[in-house]
């Protein structure tokens, strides 16, 4: 075996690492021995990792399958949904903490088959479920650009690991924009394939009831194109499949379009909120980009209501808090308790106890409506681009319930007022709270399309702002010949830049 030393590994993605496994150059032992070192540095200070397995990805080593496309490279999957046999999920809430999944999860299974070696689990807020990274139990996961500020969510946890160099590649999903937020505040490459395109078996047959699906976080845009290469199945038991691709999405990276595309592009809140300048200008960036590319691209919004999506949405989000506590109380065998969660996704889950089957059923019309009336756009736009996000990263805490918001969830439940909350507006007012910094990225979850956030701009205090291009269902491939054209632009941002990349020369 030929050893070498390890500097320059920092600037090689998925691939490249792959490659050096593949023709020796890198004994996959060495390479993880490297993320490790990265990981203890930079894990006090940042809190990306809650569980590590090193001694399993060190024992998987001698069943590598080299001629895999990612033989030997070590990567974390998310603590919710991606159930790796033997080992905790916990869904960053401590109600869970003596949980153990049986088996891998079809998603899990597929990517092992990849030839990755799993070197962890990541941070995420409780049960998923908010924008931000700050579960009670684990603690706040941080931005590596700026300490103080969070890296977004749910994917927070391996959006730090990839945008400090411990990895390459990390599990994540977007039921909401769970993916593209993080990647947007962590200047990544982040994309939410179509519903239907990764597996969900055999645990989550449908994930948000379809909203949600899984994939990877990446530096480079044919890291992703690879995996999702390696990830695209027609899983028949499941409850939605999409529209077959049988080519390769990494040959579309770096293949050029073969005619003059017709963009539109928004600046506006679906909700009628503000958008920061920032955000604005990130946009504004990629459309002179395009423009002087030759395409055609002007100002239009999407023809949906987006009060209704975001109300849909957040129906959705309580009906899966309410039935994840009904899980949970079969683990624990006994009532869910309020001391069991966090205030906020106590109340939650008394909303989805509330909320009837009538509106239930009335809100996912509303996900089909909006479905036939984006199919329609698209006849006309090749892509629907805007912020990812609304404004840039909060601060740590900045987010969290007030001690008057804490007592309301107190004293609604000590008296049984759940139903109460769903009238007078509350909800109204809930969702926009909720929505305003992160409005652009639920439309894609609900009616199935493809999404992608780009890292093409930072803002004054130098914290990374993403850019939202949106397809038709299954053309994912498309998705990935735009993010290849601006990867090669001078506005794609050096993630290596931040101050906690971790070099292996440090």
């Amino acid at each position: 075996m030929t050893i070498v030393r390890l500097t320059g590994l920092e600037e090689l993605d998925g691939l490249g690492l792959a490659e050096l496994i593949k023709t020796k150059e890198i004994h996959p032992k060495e390479l993880l021995d490297d993320s490790i070192k990265k990981l203890e540095e930079i894990n006090p200070k940042l809190n990306a990792v809650i569980n590590v397995m090193y001694e399993q990805a060190i024992h998987s080593i001698k069943d590598i399958d080299y001629t895999r496309q990612f033989p030997g490279v070590p990567i974390f999957l998310k603590d919710i949904t991606q159930e790796i046999a033997g080992e905790p999920i916990t869904s960053g809430s401590k109600a869970f903490i003596n949980y153990k999944a049986s088996k891998d999860t079809a998603f899990v299974k597929r990517m092992r088959d990849t030839g990755v070696l799993f070197l962890g689990q990541t941070n995420v807020p409780e049960f998923a479920l908010m924008g931000i990274t700050e579960p009670e139990f684990y603690g706040p996961t941080r931005n590596p650009w700026d300490s103080e500020y969070t890296p977004g969510g749910s994917s927070g946890g391996s959006a730090v690991s990839v945008a400090t160099g411990v990895v390459a590649i990390a599990g994540a999903n977007d039921g909401g924009g769970s993916i593209r937020i993080p990647g947007a505040y962590c200047g990544l490459f982040g994309l939410k394939p179509s519903r239907g395109r990764t597996p969900v078996g055999p645990n989550y047959g449908r994930l948000w009831q379809g909203a949600s699906v899984d994939h990877v976080l990446t530096r480079t845009v044919r890291d992703s194109a690879a995996m999702l290469d390696e990830l695209n199945v027609c899983e028949k038991a499941a409850a939605f499949q999409a529209l077959p691709f049988s080519e390769k999405y990494l040959d579309y990276v770096d293949k050029p379009f073969s005619k003059k595309l017709t963009i539109a592009y928004s600046l506006i809140s679906p909700l009628g909120t503000k958008v920061d300048q920032e955000c604005k200008d990130a946009v504004m960036k990629a459309v002179k980009q395009l423009e002087d590319m030759g395409h055609h691209v002007e100002e239009k919004t999407a023809p949906v209501d987006g009060r209704k999506i975001a109300n849909s949405y957040i129906s959705m989000y309580f009906g899966e808090v309410g039935a994840t506590f009904s899980a949970l109380e079969s683990i624990l065998g006994r009532k869910v308790k309020q001391s069991d969660v966090e205030p906020s996704t106590w109340l939650l889950g008394l909303l989805g106890n509330s909320l009837s089957a009538k509106d239930f059923v009335l809100s996912l019309r509303e996900w089909d409506k909006a479905s036939y009336l984006m199919e329609s756009f698209h006849h006309t736009y090749d892509f629907y681009i805007t912020p990812t996000t609304a404004f840039p990263p909060a601060s740590i805490g900045e987010l969290g319930l007030s001690t008057m918001e804490k007592n309301l969830v107190k004293f609604v439940s000590t008296f049984g007022l759940g139903k109460l909350l769903s009238k007078g507006g509350f909800v109204e007012r809930l969702t926009e709270q909720s929505l305003e910094r992160t409005p652009f990225t639920q439309l894609a979850n609900l009616t199935g399309q493809p999404a992608m956030t780009l890292p093409l701009h930072q803002t004054s205090n130098g914290l990374p702002c993403g850019v939202q291009f949106m397809a038709a269902r299954g053309q994912e491939h498309h998705l990935f010949q735009m993010a290849g054209l601006f990867e090669q632009t001078s506005d794609w941002i050096d993630v290596s830049k931040n101050p906690f990349y971790q070099s292996t020369n440090s």
